[in-house]
């Protein structure tokens, strides 16, 4: 189906989110949508899914206008979208979220259903059992659960939002196969990104948003590469080089586990022996639910461990409470950052005051507000004293959360710290994070980014359905190794650190 985008604008208050964007998607091709945050790209798919209206525009597909009022409008006319975060119901079995939404009668045929899941899933390559729960899948399986479901509703044109964050490699590599056999049947995707190298690996065509407008276009050569130099100057303005690799390490133990075990309903992980020194930084690697989450929250006191000891700067904070935790100089940002970080309702000035130590019975908001504005500046945080946690971007809610920690700090314990972010804010949070290390800080994060780990870590732990591997050295590590240990190989020959 052929996608065509004209003269579209919309307004958020003074915000021009989109300003006049005119996009031809060709039907069968595989469009990269490339911005950094708050370029206007979600924005812009969002209209074209239904969820928001253009203030100005049209929409044409297949060469005639439609009006899309809705998602469910947008599907009919063959659109649908494939969220970052899947729109499905977990309690509930596979074969029931398949059939929600459809027409037919009362009580829908479960045997038709299960056997139209079947036939997707021989097509593409598939392994689901229509009868088990959402919950127990990984995301990238609800994503195949949702790409199934919008074909058996008819899509043409998939929308692909940050699709390939938070899954592991492999589930990357069998959404790209599934993504490379659209063309086939003239199914038009729509891939939503700010990963240079997921569009390099998967697009025949990319456009680039900066501030609201249409920056530019680029189109495959047979054969050839993007310029990725030149794809960067169109999101950026500029070109955006990685930071070089910096050590901090410096003399002193911040954080010391010895035999300690730690559990939650679904996995155990026992006796870890590990060190981390004043200035470190140490990547945790592996798949989702292998064990990272849980070690970083016993580390700071959210989980208690069930054997060995945990010490903070030689102290035994062993069976403590996050509080005692965090008066000790440990701080935890977690990945989920308006379910955990951050409060919806709450203005940044409202946040400062809540992070900081409570002088006197009365909160001072002028006091509040300038304090806000120091942050606000220091952070380069794109909003006002004002502004509402919930109406920031996602690389803006993560300076926001960097900006509530105190000084000084002994451990930072961080959950996919860039998941999301554009290039430039990437960049931007490790600069303030490094400043901690030089302020003799350990910082412990996980990331499903292994380019991320290797580049800015000095050491890594693998983890792999609760075992913890021996400390490497980020220096002398490759992605390939990394990918073989998360997979469950190559435990026995890993060099140290």
């Amino acid at each position: 189906m052929k996608v065509e985008l004209r003269g579209i604008h919309k307004y958020f208050g003074k915000n021009h989110a989109n300003d006049d964007i005119n996009l031809t998607i060709p039907s069968g091709t595989i469009q990269g949508i490339l911005g950094e945050n708050g370029a206007g790209k979600s924005t812009l798919m969002k209209i074209l899914s239904g969820y928001f209206h253009a203030d100005q525009g049209e929409i044409l597909l297949d060469g005639k206008p439609v009006k899309i009022a809705s998602p469910a409008a947008a599907l009919q006319a063959g659109v649908g979208m494939l969220h970052q975060d899947p729109l499905d119901f977990p309690p509930m079995r596979i074969i029931d979220n398949f059939l929600l939404r459809t027409s037919g009668d009362f009580f829908p045929n479960r045997k038709h259903a299960a056997q139209d899941i079947n036939l997707l899933m021989k097509e593409f390559g598939f392994s689901l059992d229509p009868e088990s729960y959402v919950d127990s899948l990984t995301v990238g399986e609800r994503q195949q659960l949702e790409i199934m479901r919008l074909l058996f509703l008819g899509a043409r044109v998939f929308i692909l939002d940050e699709p390939t964050t938070g899954i592991s490699a492999a589930q990357k590599a069998k959404l790209f196969e599934t993504l490379k056999k659209f063309p086939e049947q003239a199914i038009t995707a729509i891939f939503v990104s700010h990963k240079l190298e997921d569009v390099e690996k998967l697009c025949d065509r990319v456009a680039v948003l900066r501030q609201g407008k249409l920056v530019g276009q680029m189109e495959r050569e047979q054969g050839k590469p993007f310029d990725n130099k030149k794809l960067v100057k169109m999101m950026f303005g500029k070109e955006a080089p990685l930071a070089p690799r910096q050590a901090y390490s410096q003399e002193g133990s911040v954080l010391r586990l010895n035999d300690v075990s730690v559990e939650d309903a679904r996995l155990k992980i026992r006796n870890v022996n590990f060190e981390a020194r004043a200035g470190e930084v140490i990547g945790l690697a592996g798949m989702e639910g292998s064990g990272q989450g849980v070690f970083l929250r016993a580390c700071a006191g959210l989980i208690r461990t069930v054997g060995g000891t945990v010490q903070v700067k030689e102290k035994d904070l062993t069976g403590k409470s996050y509080h005692v935790y965090k008066n000790n100089g440990v701080e935890f940002l977690p990945a989920a950052r308006l379910e955990e970080g951050l409060v919806p309702g709450l203005s940044l000035t409202e946040h400062f005051q809540l992070a900081e130590k409570a002088e006197g019975l009365f909160i001072k908001q002028d006091v509040g507000v300038k304090l806000a504005q120091e942050r606000i500046a220091a952070f380069n945080i794109k909003g006002t004293p004002v502004s509402a946690v919930e109406s920031l971007s996602g690389g803006n809610q993560q300076r926001a959360l960097l900006s509530l920690l105190r000084t000084p700090l002994s451990l930072v314990l961080i959950e996919h710290p860039t998941r999301g972010l554009d290039i430039e804010s990437v960049i931007y949070i490790w600069s303030k994070l490094k400043e901690r290390c030089k302020q003799g800080s350990a910082i412990l994060f996980m990331s499903s980014d292994l380019d991320e780990i290797l580049q800015y870590s000095d050491r890594i732990l693998v983890f792999f359905n609760g075992k913890v591997s021996q400390p490497l050295d980020a220096e002398k590590t490759s992605v390939a190794k990394l990918g073989e240990m998360i997979g469950g190989r190559g435990w026995q020959e890993e060099p140290t650190a």
